[in-house]
This record gives structure tokens, sequence and C-alpha cells, in this order.
């Protein structure tokens, strides 16, 4: 059984994804600040409480993993770069206990050299960059991090993420080639399928419904 580390369980994308990894046979370590929001219990999922900024918790939740899953996203749009320094935390540990293999979660404005953004696209960035300017910052900052870095890595990026039940019909591509919105259910079950997957080892595709 493959052990998984996933960070930002307690999120709203997270929570699918700790309970979709569940489902498919994983064990799964989860760092969270406050267990009870996780709300998850099962006899394969451990939980370690403490935050992504603390060197030791982030290490004692990769030690035995076979893969490291982060849905971290900043919770407040404010120049603290939380995720980033999480993140460098994240990639010590992975290098430390030679864990190689890395998938992280992305928003689709946050862009990679293969899209081909329609006028839509790049209307909503200059949004996105005038509201959230300091969201946008951290988490293009982690990306090119965990692009620079000596893991086998996979950035998911995805547009607005709803709630509700999967519906499982994905477009799978760059940002000019997906749709508006995504449930999280689906943008979870797709990061589990990349566990065993490597067409996207190296690369940051953006998916929608």
């Amino acid at each position: 059984m493959k052990q998984l580390a996933i960070f930002g369980g307690s999120g709203g994308t997270g929570k699918h994804l700790v309970q979709r990894a569940l489902e498919k046979g994983y064990a799964v370590v989860a760092l969270v600040r406050t267990p009870a929001k996780l709300g998850i219990q099962h006899p394969h999922l451990r939980v370690v409480q403490g935050d992504i900024l603390d060197a030791v918790r982030v290490e004692e939740t990769v030690q035995g993993a076979d893969v490291v899953l982060s849905a971290l996203g900043p919770t407040e749009n404010k120049p603290t770069f939380t995720v980033t320094a999480g993140m460098k935390n994240i990639i010590a540990a992975m290098q430390k206990h030679d864990v190689k293999r890395l998938i992280m979660t992305g928003g689709a404005g946050v862009r990679a050299p293969e899209d081909r953004p329609k006028v839509v696209d790049r209307l909503f960035g200059v949004v996105l960059r005038l509201v959230s300017k300091h969201v946008v910052a951290d988490m293009e900052a982690a990306v090119e991090l965990v692009r620079q870095s000596d893991r086998a890595w996979t950035v998911v990026r995805a547009p607005r993420l709803l709630d509700g039940p999967a519906q499982g019909n994905l477009k799978v591509g760059y940002v000019g080639d997906i749709n508006t919105q995504l449930t999280r259910a689906d943008f979870a079950a797709f990061l589990v399928e990349q566990i065993e997957e490597t067409r996207f080892i190296g690369k940051a595709p953006a998916i929608s419904n």
C-alpha cells in the first residue's frame, strides 16, 4: 500500500483529496492545523497536527511517504507568502527522505508556457491580479519553486471551483483549452489519478468540467 503525504487536507479541495485517496486504497498522512476541520476518520488515515511553516511537523508528515500531494492555497490576500514558505519546507523534507513524486494544485491564473489564453482568460487574469494580487504572487512563487526543484513534479491548475458531486467529464489541456469551472470532487479525482500517471510529470496542465 502506497503512503501519501497530503498538505492542505482540511480545505475545500483537500477534504475531497483525502477521502478519494483513502477510497482508492492509499494510506494517508495529513498535516492539518485543526484536525476537527478535516472531519474524516479511517484506519489508514493518520493526522499530524501542525503548520506548514513548522519544518519538524512537515518532515514528520513526509517521512515514509511514496508521494506528496499539496492542496495548499493562501487563506488571505496579504504579502505573507505562506504557501511558498511551506513549499520550501516540503521540498526540503522530500529531498531529505528521498521522496521523488510531488503533485501540487494551483489556480488557472498562474500561467504556464503552454497556455494560449483567450481574451476572456486575459481579462480574468487582470481582474484577479487587481483584487487578489498577493494570492496570485504567492502561488506563482510556490509553483516556480516546484518547477525549479529536482522532484518529479506535476502542477494541476483549475479555474473557479465549485462544491457538489463529481460530474466525471473533464477537459484537460492548458489555459485557452478549458472551461470556467470545476467541481472540487472532480479536481481531487484527477489529482489522485496522477499518483500512478506519468504523462504530466514536469508539466502544469489545466483542467475543467
